[in-house]
């Protein structure tokens, strides 16, 4: 089995100034799955830009469509995999928002644990027969990561899924939860070229909504089948 994960994020992550910061993505179990996703994309987004009168270049982010259309699109994901982490920002740590290094550590171990999260659920529900995957393949938004950060949050992935975890304090090995996994690869993507990116990207915004919104709460978005939300700290 291979498993395409498409991931961005809604927010900005500094605590002085935001309460929430949201990693958001959805989860493709197979090629076809993914293929599937990325027409009927494609196909909701040309309904909208005929909608709007917008250009075929016009990207579609969530900043730039009003609550209808980006209900809409979310709609039209009710039937995929959608995972999400929630940084509720008071909680963390000053100090992790001293410095750049810091920061980027913090939000490659909230993006990590957050898909963790999924395929662990995905794992008890027996959506994933663990044994079976043997590819992960991570697209990400690009946006301003520098190039030693992209570095790190590959290596990150990869020890997590594919060598394990250890822990120095209590000398304790955690293994990978896919035993047979030979490939984790990480691609961080251009969101005007990548379809599912901007499907993450209203993923996200949805997530980053029902946090600071006194309509919705997370108890109903997490019991609903597909969804599976992690919060921080």
């Amino acid at each position: 089995m291979n498993i395409f994960v498409y991931s961005d994020e809604s927010g900005v992550f500094d605590k002085a100034h935001n309460d929430y910061f949201v990693f958001g993505g959805i989860i493709c179990l197979d090629k076809n799955e993914k293929e599937e996703l990325s027409r009927k994309y494609a196909h909701v987004e040309k309904e909208i830009r005929s909608s709007l009168g917008s250009e075929k270049s016009d990207e579609l982010k969530a900043c730039r469509l009003s609550n209808k259309h980006k209900n809409s699109i979310y709609r039209s994901l009710n039937s995929y995999y959608k995972f999400g982490g929630v940084v509720i920002q008071k909680n963390v740590l000053s100090r992790i928002f001293k410095s750049k290094k810091d920061k980027q550590r913090y939000l490659d171990y909230v993006y990590k644990l957050s898909i963790k999260n999924a395929f662990e659920y995905m794992i008890e529900k027996e959506i994933i027969a663990p044994n079976d995957v043997e590819n992960i393949y991570f697209f990400v938004d690009e946006h301003t990561t520098a190039t030693n950060g992209r570095y790190e949050l590959r290596e990150a992935l990869e020890q997590e899924f594919k060598f394990g975890t250890y822990n120095y304090n209590y000398q304790i090995y955690f293994p990978p939860i896919f035993p047979n996994i030979k490939r984790v690869e990480l691609e961080f993507c251009n969101s005007a070229e990548k379809k599912l990116i901007r499907a993450a990207d209203i993923v996200a915004n949805h997530f980053y909504y029902i946090a600071v919104s006194e309509k919705c709460n997370y108890t109903q978005e997490i019991e609903q089948r597909k969804t599976f939300i992690k919060m921080f700290p």
